[in-house]
């Protein structure tokens, strides 16, 4: 899924469902990213004037906010635990491996927006250990071989689409 220009008049649809909402800046936001996969910076600023404060203020909550993103992100987000628990059962090389198979960096998504790829202090799934998340999906108990099925049905989803 390609990032797509501001649709406008939806932008605009869903300023006016918060507009007025003296704490409406964080679910605005959250609509934002749940339309168009992301927060689009060019938003900030009308956000901004709905909601009666400066562009720097909307700014600073997105950055604060983990669950907020100023760039596009895959179809598929894959969140690696980096917790105590999962750091002890190998998180570290379910993480390298994970890179090696993606050709992506931690943070990084790949250039056909198929995958993300980010670690995550607490997936509070401990008991899975190591576990990830992809998107809502969690997967627990990882070792190499499991990965690397999860990551081949993905792709694999991805190439009969293609077809």
């Amino acid at each position: 899924m390609k990032p797509t220009e501001v649709d406008w008049q939806q932008l605009q649809t869903i300023i006016d469902e918060h507009r007025g909402d003296q704490w409406g800046l964080i679910p605005l936001l959250q609509a934002v990213q749940e339309h168009f996969g992301y927060v689009p910076p060019e938003t900030i600023e009308p956000i901004a004037e709905a909601m009666n404060m400066v562009p720097s203020q909307v700014q600073g909550v997105i950055t604060f906010y983990a669950g907020f993103a100023l760039k596009p992100k895959g179809k598929y987000v894959l969140k690696l635990c980096r917790g105590t628990a999962c750091h002890v059962k190998g998180s570290r090389s379910i993480l390298r491996l994970m890179q090696r198979e993606l050709d992506l960096k931690e943070g990084e998504t790949s250039p056909d927006y198929q995958f993300t790829l980010e670690t995550v202090a607490c997936l509070g799934a401990c008991f899975l250990a190591p576990a990830m998340m992809v998107n809502q999906t969690y997967f627990g108990k990882l070792a190499p071989t499991k990965v690397n099925s999860i990551l081949d049905e993905y792709k694999k989803e991805k190439k009969e689409k293609e077809k």
